[in-house]
């Protein structure tokens, strides 16, 4: 089992309940220490003390059971707005804010999300400018997408 595998399972299995969840386990080592990134959501989100936590305990599993045998920098965070969507949950999470979306064909759009389900979503786009701006839902299968990119509105 690789170091990614051993992460995931180290985490999927501590989360105190069912609303928390893994989004992804980054390792990279460029320059310097080995790098672990553990990215973390929750269906209400995640604080700190929860990250904290997640991250004292996974470098524990890792120290005593020696998991990594070379100098390693460990991470618990939150993926940030800047980090794509990449779950149904996390999609569902966000349903009500704008969305970026990159198809696979190379085009983007933005729009609400307005809905997610098994397959896809749908989004509330504006079309037109000025008075003939009208709204438009738009589905996207999730087959057919590249890349989700939360907007952020400072209106």
């Amino acid at each position: 089992m690789d170091l990614k595998s051993k992460v995931t399972s180290i985490i999927e299995g501590s989360f105190e309940d069912e609303s928390h969840f893994l989004v992804d386990v980054i390792i990279s080592a460029h320059r310097g220490p080995k790098k672990i990134l553990v990215l973390v959501d929750g269906d209400n989100g995640i604080t700190i003390d929860d990250c904290a936590r997640l991250s004292r305990m996974v470098g524990q599993v890792l120290d005593e059971d020696n998991l990594v045998d070379v100098r390693y920098v460990l991470e618990v965070s939150s993926p940030g707005l800047d980090h794509p969507v990449s779950m149904i949950r996390q999609y569902k999470k966000n349903v009500g804010r704008g969305l970026k979306v990159a198809l696979n064909d190379g085009t983007e759009t933005k729009g609400k999300l307005v809905e997610v389900s098994e397959s896809g979503i749908i989004l509330d786009r504006e079309v037109g400018k000025g008075r003939k701006k009208e709204h438009e839902r738009v589905e996207f299968p999730f087959s057919e997408i590249s890349k989700s990119i939360v907007q952020i509105s400072f209106k």
